[in-house]
């Protein structure tokens, strides 16, 4: 399976941001043109167009655009439970004018990972509250558990529309 490199924010030597890109069906004879940005395609290096060709797009440039959260949503929405290697993991969370204020795991690990469960769960919480967002970092020592739980809240959050 051939992969491609997405790189942005720098150049191969400093190297910003890499993403690997695995496209379904992506052959030899398809290729990727992107403007404004480097593409690896074949183990070949295709350059970034130069600044005098595309005075609009600088290849150290990447935009970020996000939504805006709907104000209107309101209520209690509960993610599917996903099955970690200790165990099920399943997030509710409530959510107040498109805001999160609360998150709870309603199907956590327990028997001997119920230790683990008992110290990440108000970590991911929290993580969760401040980051309103499925995008939080985890707990240290409860990998699988963090897992679920980002797997779990990504459906709650879809469920809620955010």
């Amino acid at each position: 399976m051939k992969r491609g490199l997405l790189i942005a924010g720098g150049t191969l030597g400093g190297l910003g941001a890499v993403m690997s890109i695995t496209p379904p069906h992506f052959s030899a004879t398809d290729s990727l043109s992107m403007s404004g940005v480097g593409a690896i395609s074949s183990g070949a290096v295709a350059a970034a167009p130069s600044p005098s060709t595309s005075p609009s797009t600088s290849p150290a440039t990447v935009a970020t655009i996000s939504a805006p959260t709907p104000a209107g949503v309101s209520g209690t929405f509960t993610g599917p439970s996903v099955f970690v290697q200790y165990g099920n993991v399943q997030v509710q969370i409530t959510v107040v004018n498109g805001r999160i204020t609360d998150a709870q795991a309603i199907v956590a690990p327990s028997g001997k990972s119920a230790r683990y469960t008992n110290m990440a769960v108000p970590i991911l919480i929290r993580e969760v509250l401040a980051a309103q967002s499925a995008n939080i970092q985890g707990a240290s020592g409860a990998s699988y558990t963090s897992y679920g739980w980002v797997k779990s809240l990504q459906g709650a959050l879809a469920n809620a529309g955010l």
